[in-house]
């Protein structure tokens, strides 16, 4: 895994990314064997047609297989903004994000001067029992040296990851001195659960990054830690969760709501309509709740949300979420590859579709929240979009809107306060996580918690300096004065957070951002 930084991304840039998990379906099936379609035996055959003439006549070279699954994701598009074409080679990663798991070695790396260092081993991974090491630098993997040699992390992946129970040799440098080591590849889970704390004395956090099919588990095991921690209320953070897993957002619906009650429905032209029900007395029902959601919530967090909110079982805080309610089945085909199609739609317990409206133009779909800022609706509730037609009754008798994501609650403008295009070329960089690791690497910290980090430890004008003489001499990005004026404060928060993130990871930096977070200070301030 890379140790990039948890970048405060700039409005404009969220419209351009997919979120993987946006596209995540249902469930895999069984190889799809098509049956016979009168007229169809033609239509493939004047494609096939038409690519031949193009690769033999066209005024440049053509790449055919990349040509033909362009084409069928285009007019997956037509359809809808969800059905989407996954080559074989592209769904090995995604497969790995629904279960939660791949074959690896267990080490989180950033790559500092072209060469790769361990800044971090999972406890219990295959590393962790070969004795690797936080700050060792890897310079050679099965003979291939691999320093100073224009690495990516795309390269180091495909060393480094493989089946369960094969071996990687690994070179090592560790404090001047070269070591050897074998590797057998295991099991390494892809955490979703990123950070669980508590924030005061009864207000516990927990920030989930997607829905996995073990991410209900790991949301179960957050909680019953945080409830032996002394938590009364909670902050549930769905922000940049674009979704995932049905089953887990319905069981993690289901922990708050008390028996009987309507989760989610879905219903589509081929699919009968299924309506889930919370099953059992909640464990978490005594939890007084908010729920954080933004722009790039999507589909499963939209579930969870929604279930909450039209239930009158917490307070969801935040911005409009993505607005994504199709439902997505993935079938795969004999070549191995996948055609993930929208089989239903599906509803809030009040009867909401939350699908946002589609024309059938794919790129003004992604670039929405490019739109929205645009628009000004970051900044204030855009009132248009409460129309009466798509006007609904929660069960505790509150108003709530269909038509495109779920509105919030209670919402917070987009925090721009020190924002300028300096401080984001640092952020999109990965200059400010490879200063944070150095940093720690050749000075140590010595305190014993996050907490602890947090309250005594400042980013003094003179580590600020040493953090921009790096970053002009590495990575040449500098800021002028009056810029840094106004990011400063912004900046340091940056720095801090990335330096405890070095040793407590996403608990040690979300700690050090919640405290400047607005979305998180309003969602503490409800709940109080």
């Amino acid at each position: 895994m890379n140790n990039n930084s948890l970048k405060l991304i700039a409005p404009f840039a969220f419209g351009v990314v997919l979120i993987v998990g946006i596209l995540m379906g249902r469930s895999l099936s069984t190889p799809y064997t098509p049956s016979g379609i009168q007229g169809g035996q033609e239509n493939m055959q004047k494609f096939q047609d038409i690519l031949n003439i193009l690769d033999e006549q066209y005024v440049d070279s053509i790449d055919r297989e990349q040509l033909f699954e362009q084409t069928i994701s285009e007019m997956l598009h037509r359809l809808d903004p969800h059905s989407n074409y996954i080559a074989a080679k592209d769904l090995q990663a995604m497969t790995e994000s629904i279960n939660g798991q791949f074959g690896g070695v267990g080490v989180r790396f950033t790559i500092i001067r072209d060469t790769l260092n361990i800044t971090n081993v999972i406890e219990g991974s295959p590393s962790y029992f070969s004795g690797i090491q936080m700050f060792d630098q890897i310079i050679e993997v099965d003979g291939e040296p691999i320093a100073n040699v224009e690495l990516t992390n795309t390269r180091v992946q495909e060393l480094l990851k493989g089946i369960e129970g094969t071996t990687v040799d690994v070179t090592l440098l560790r404090n001047g001195k070269q070591l050897k080591k074998t590797i057998t590849r295991g099991t390494v889970p892809i955490k979703s659960v990123i950070a669980a704390f508590m924030i005061t004395d009864d207000i516990g956090y927990i920030r989930l990054s997607q829905f996995s099919v073990v991410s209900d588990q790991e949301f179960f095991e957050a909680a019953l830690f945080l409830k032996s921690k002394g938590m009364e209320k909670l902050i549930f953070d769905l922000r940049y969760n674009g979704g995932g897993v049905m089953s887990s957002a319905v069981n993690i619906a289901d922990a708050f709501l008390e028996a009987g009650l309507k989760i989610v429905s879905t219903k589509g032209k081929n699919q009968p309509e299924e309506t889930l029900y919370s099953l059992k007395q909640p464990f978490l029902g005594d939890v007084e709740l908010a729920v954080i959601i933004n722009g790039s919530s999507a589909s499963a967090s939209e579930i969870v949300a929604g279930a909450i909110q039209d239930n009158d079982r917490g307070i969801v805080v935040g911005r409009r979420s993505f607005g994504k309610g199709l439902v997505q089945q993935d079938i795969n085909l004999k070549d191995g590859s996948n055609l993930r199609l929208t089989i239903s739609r599906y509803y809030t317990p009040t009867g909401r579709s939350i699908q946002r409206p589609y024309s059938g133009d794919y790129e003004e779909y992604v670039m929405e929240e490019y739109n929205r800022y645009e628009s000004g609706e970051l900044y204030e509730v855009d009132t248009t979009l409460f129309a009466d037609s798509l006007k609904y009754t929660t069960r505790g008798g509150r108003t709530v809107y269909g038509g495109g994501g779920i509105m919030p609650d209670v919402f917070v403008p987009i925090d721009t306060v020190g924002t300028t295009m300096a401080l984001r070329k640092f952020q999109y960089s990965t200059v400010i996580s490879d200063f944070a690791y150095d940093y720690v690497r050749f000075n140590g910290l010595g305190f014993p918690n996050f907490q602890e980090f947090s309250a005594k430890f400042i980013v003094s004008d003179k580590l600020l300096g040493q953090f921009l003489a790096y970053a002009k001499e590495g990575y040449e990005i500098t800021i002028d004065e009056l810029d840094l004026a106004k990011s400063k404060s912004a900046l340091s928060t940056d720095i801090k957070a990335e330096i405890a993130r070095q040793i407590w990871l996403e608990d040690g930096s979300l700690y050090i951002r919640n405290q400047l977070d607005k979305e998180v200070l309003k969602a503490i301030e409800v709940l109080k």
